[in-house]
C-alpha cells in the first residue's frame, strides 16, 4: 500500500465513523504522505511510552492530548511546552490527563520546533470552484491581520510564489533579522499537498495547517494541523 492510499484509509475510517475530523496526529500522517513537511511525533498511552518517544524524539519535547474532538488545545492547557527531561514529561502527562474531560487516543510527543516566524497554510472547499488552498501569516496573528491569499487547486509552484508575492507580510519570506530566506520548495509542499488532497479525497472538506513555522535556517514544518471532513 502506497502512503497515498494508506492517508486515504485514514480518512475512510474516520468517516465510516461518522466523525467529523481527524486528530492531529491523524492529520499529520495524511499531510506527510501528501509531501508536507510535519513534525516528528509519536501517540503515548501511558507516561512510560511518552518518556520512551521523547528519548527517541530527543529532548525538549512538546506533550499535547490527542483526540479529533479536541481541536482547541492550548486553551484547556492540554499543551506543555520546551519539556526538558524525563520527569518533565511525566508530570506534563499527568496535568494534561487530569484537565481532560472526555477519552484520548493518547498525548502526542512532538519535537520542539523554535522559530521566529508562523505561517498558515489551508484548503476550503468551495462550492463553486471546488478546492481553494490559502497561504498567509500565521500562528496568533491569522484572524487579526487576515493576510492571506487563495488559489484554486491544483497550484503549481509559480503560482505558489505568486501567492507569496502577494502577501502583505512577503519581506519574512526572505532572510528576516539573521534568520535565512525560507524554504521555498518546502513551502510549496505544504501548499499544494493540501490543495491536492481537497482534489483526491471529496469527504476533506477543510484542512487547517497553523502554524507552518519557520526556523532560523529557513525549513518549514507543519507543528500544529487539522483536517475537518464532509
Amino acid at each position: 500500500m502506497t502512503k497515498k492510499e494508506e492517508a486515504g484509509s485514514i480518512i475512510k475510517k474516520a468517516v465510516d465513523q461518522g466523525r467529523k475530523a481527524l486528530s492531529e496526529y491523524e492529520s499529520k500522517q495524511v499531510l506527510a504522505a501528501y509531501g508536507v513537511p510535519v513534525t516528528r511525533e509519536a501517540l503515548a498511552r501511558t507516561p512510560e511510552e511518552a518518556v520512551q518517544a521523547a528519548s527517541r524524539l530527543g529532548y525538549p519535547v512538546v506533550l499535547k492530548a490527542c483526540s479529533w474532538q479536541i481541536m482547541h488545545k492550548s486553551e484547556g492547557g492540554l499543551v506543555a511546552l520546551n519539556l526538558g527531561c524525563e520527569d518533565d514529561v511525566k508530570k506534563a502527562f499527568d496535568r494534561i490527563s487530569g484537565r481532560l474531560s472526555g477519552p484520548v487516543d493518547g498525548m502526542l510527543v512532538q519535537e520542539m520546533v523554535s522559530g521566529k516566524r508562523e505561517l498558515v497554510v489551508g484548503m476550503n472547499r468551495d462550492p463553486q470552484f471546488g478546492p481553494c488552498v490559502m497561504l498567509g501569516l500565521g500562528g496568533i496573528m491569522t484572524e487579526i491581520l487576515n493576510d492571506a491569499v487563495f488559489r484554486m487547486a491544483p497550484v503549481d509552484m509559480l503560482e505558489v510564489e505568486d501567492m507569496a508575492g502577494q502577501l502583505r507580510c512577503k519581506k519574512i519570506l526572505d532572510a528576516f533579522r539573521g534568520d535565512g530566506p525560507v524554504d521555498r520548495e518546502a513551502l510549496f509542499r505544504c501548499v499544494s499537498g493540501a490543495g491536492q488532497i481537497g482534489l483526491d479525497r471529496e469527504t476533506v472538506a477543510e484542512i487547517d495547517i497553523n502554524p507552518v513555522l519557520v526556523s532560523s535556517d529557513g525549513s518549514v514544518k507543519a507543528v500544529d494541523a487539522l483536517i475537518v471532513l464532509a
